[in-house]
């Protein structure tokens, strides 16, 4: 699947901890799987081990949570459309302060 990231997330991604980068990476690899998996449908079946749903109050914006334990993982994320394919724009990536501004 592809994606953009804004100034946001990747500000915030630089402030992750390794650890925390590694386990983002895992959580994004179940998501491209799952894309992958999808057959017919626009969109996936979801692994329920992230937790996908939409932003209260903020339409249009997703929220994916694969940790809610330290480290606290959470990313928010749109969808848009690259080069004619559904793609994700990363806005944010962190603990739960994310969604102060998601």
């Amino acid at each position: 699947m592809k994606y953009q990231a804004t100034a946001s997330f990747l500000a915030d991604y630089r402030r992750l901890s390794d650890d925390e980068r590694a386990l983002f990476r895992e959580a994004v690899r179940l998501l491209n799987q799952a894309y992958e998996q999808r057959g017919d449908r626009a969109f996936p079946q979801w692994p329920t081990s992230l937790r996908i749903r939409g932003v209260q109050g903020a339409t249009g914006v997703w929220e994916m949570t694969w940790s809610f334990t330290r480290p606290d993982g959470r990313a928010t994320f749109s969808f848009i459309t690259i080069a004619g394919e559904l793609a994700v724009r990363w806005r944010r990536v962190g603990d739960h302060r994310i969604f102060d501004e998601p």
